[in-house]
């Protein structure tokens, strides 16, 4: 039971892990072509900065809001899980 309880730690560790960083490398492409797009709009269009920078501002919000998603759900793979108990004990945390 030990073991089995160690190995789903690991691998709950392991799928967070590559879940967080999966999605900050898709959330960082994403803000930058925001922003270019944003930058580019501007150059060509001075005037517009003002909406297009609220629009910007809201859609890197969106798009940041997904990376956070991803890092709850990992943050509950880690912590909140049928076993816990049994990896609490494990570490010692039980004594």
């Amino acid at each position: 039971m030990e073991g089995q309880a160690l190995q789903f730690f690991i691998a709950c560790v392991t799928a967070a892990g590559f879940g967080v960083g999966i999605a900050a490398f898709g959330c960082g492409i994403g803000q930058g072509l925001g922003i270019k797009g944003a930058v580019e709009g501007i150059a060509r269009n001075p005037e517009s900065s003002g909406k297009v920078t609220v629009t910007m501002l809201i859609g890197l919000a969106m798009v940041e809001s997904l990376c956070i998603y991803s890092l709850v759900v990992a943050l509950i793979l880690i912590y909140a899980h049928p076993q816990a108990s049994a990896i609490a004990a494990l570490f010692g945390a039980g004594h």
